[in-house]
């Protein structure tokens, strides 16, 4: 197999890992179990420096500008295409947890879309966007610019379920 599918695999295995160790770390933490919870973190961040480093490797970040264009295309294919398949899927078969969590993804990935297209209008206009606080649900993933909104408009939670992303 040619370096560049590797390269592309190893990203994928080192990302998924990563998601997953935070997952276990969280679980961990739950259950009391604080030493084992910070090395989960700590295996997560590693792969986290893998993944970039595999990214950096193939070229895949550009100037903020293309990083807008293709993360404005990736968001468009999943809440357009992706996520309506997957749910359409998951209502067939019955599982309505996925179907679920299905809906409430294609709708905040709509958002995203949104708000990296306002996001590429500034920098095209040479500016960064406006200052403003931003928010996620950690039920959903419903991103949110300034004020939370109670209940969440996408998966019903207490405004309490927001996080504020530094």
């Amino acid at each position: 197999m040619p370096t560049s599918e590797n390269l592309k695999d190893a990203f994928a295995g080192e990302s998924q890992a990563n998601r997953r160790y935070l997952a276990y770390a969280k679980k961990a933490d739950e259950e009391g179990l604080t030493q084992i919870a910070k090395l989960f973190r700590a295996a997560a961040e590693a792969e986290t420096v893998h993944a970039m480093g595999h990214l950096r490797v193939m070229g895949a970040v550009k100037n903020t500008e293309d990083n807008l264009q293709d993360a404005i295309s990736g968001e468009a294919y999943e809440y357009t295409k992706m996520y309506p398949q997957f749910l359409k899927d998951a209502k067939q078969e019955g599982v309505k947890a996925a179907a679920t969590f299905f809906r409430w993804a294609g709708e905040v990935e709509e958002t995203h879309h949104r708000l990296y297209g306002e996001a590429a209008t500034a920098l095209k206009g040479g500016q960064d966007m406006p200052a403003a606080k931003i928010f996620v649900c950690s039920v959903c993933g419903n991103t949110v610019l300034n004020e939370v909104p109670d209940p969440c408009p996408v998966c019903g939670s207490p405004g309490s379920k927001y996080n504020e992303v530094h």
